[in-house]
C-alpha cells in the first residue's frame, strides 16, 4: 500500500552505478525518476554499522518473515530513539545481501501502513557491500509517541528498545523536560548509568541498594531521568525496571 505524502529511496540497479529513485503517493501510481551517480555507494557507508553491532539503536536482519515481526522492532525503535534495520545481514554482522529490495520494502509498509498505530514514515538507502546490496531502514524517533504494534490475534501493545531488544511494555514516559545537566554530573547519576552500560536494567529497589538511598528516592530519580529522554521505563512485567534510552 502506497503511503500518504511523499516518500522517496534510491534503488541500486543491476547496471553498475545507475539510480532509480522512486516517489510513492496514495494518489497516484508509482514515478520512476532515473538518476545517476559517478560511483557507487561506498562500502564505508555500511562499516560503522556492521562494527557497533546490534543496540539500541540498530537492528540486524538476514530477511524479513513476518510483517507482524518486524512491525515491534519498527514501533520500538519509534517509541524510544530511533534506529537503523540492515536488511541483508546475519546477526553476526556478516552482510550476506538480499535477493529483492522490493519484497523487503513491501513487508515493511504493510508493517508501517496496517500494523502499526499512528502509521510510521520510514527511509530506505541501499547500500553495496562486498558486492551484495543490503537496505538500510531508518526510523525516526517519533513525535507521536506511543506507538502500538498488532499481533497475529489483533492485540495491541507498545514496544520499546532495550538493548539489542524490542520490549513490551504496558506505558510509555514521554520525555518532554529539559535534561538536568548538574543532576548527571552527580556522583549517583554516574554511578547508576555506569552500571546500566554493562546491564540491561535496573528497578528502584536495586537502585536503593547501589547508591544507599530509600527505594522512594531511587524510583523518583529513575522516573525523573525518564521524562528527561536520559532512560527508559519498561512496566512489563512488574516491577518496572529502567534502561539507557541511546547507546554509549
Amino acid at each position: 500500500m502506497l503511503r500518504a505524502g511523499l516518500t522517496l529511496f534510491f534503488v541500486a540497479t543491476r547496471f553498475g552505478c545507475g539510480l532509480r529513485r522512486w516517489s510513492m503517493d496514495r494518489a497516484t501510481q508509482p514515478a520512476f525518476v532515473y538518476g545517476y551517480l559517478s560511483k557507487p555507494y561506498p562500502m564505508k557507508r555500511l562499516a560503522p554499522y556492521l562494527e557497533q553491532g546490534e543496540g539500541i539503536q540498530i537492528e540486524y536482519k538476514r530477511t524479513l518473515s513476518s510483517a507482524y515481526r518486524i512491525a515491534r522492532t519498527l514501533a520500538a525503535f519509534a517509541n524510544t530513539s530511533g534506529g537503523t534495520i540492515l536488511i541483508g545481514v546475519d546477526d553476526d554482522g556478516r552482510a550476506v545481501g538480499i535477493d529483492s529490495e522490493y519484497r523487503e520494502m513491501q513487508i515493511i509498509e504493510r508493517a508501517t501502513d496496517f500494523l502499526i498505530e499512528p502509521p510510521l514514515s520510514v527511509a530506505y538507502e541501499i547500500v553495496r557491500h562486498e558486492g551484495r546490496n543490503v537496505l538500510l531502514v531508518t526510523v525516526p524517533e517519533s513525535d507521536e509517541k506511543p506507538h502500538t504494534a498488532v499481533n497475529e490475534h489483533n492485540e495491541r501493545t507498545i514496544y520499546v528498545r532495550q538493548r539489542d531488544k524490542s520490549v513490551p511494555t504496558q506505558r510509555l514516559l514521554i520525555d518532554d523536560n529539559e535534561v538536568n545537566q548538574q543532576l548527571l554530573q552527580t556522583t549517583m547519576v554516574k554511578n547508576l548509568l555506569q552500571f546500566l552500560r554493562k546491564s540491561d536494567s535496573i528497578t528502584a529497589a536495586r537502585l536503593a541498594k547501589l547508591v544507599n538511598i530509600s527505594t522512594y528516592r531511587a524510583n523518583k530519580l529513575l522516573h525523573d531521568l525518564t521524562r528527561q529522554g536520559v532512560l527508559l521505563m519498561v512496566d512489563k512485567p512488574r516491577p518496572a525496571h529502567f534502561s539507557l534510552k541511546k547507546d554509549g
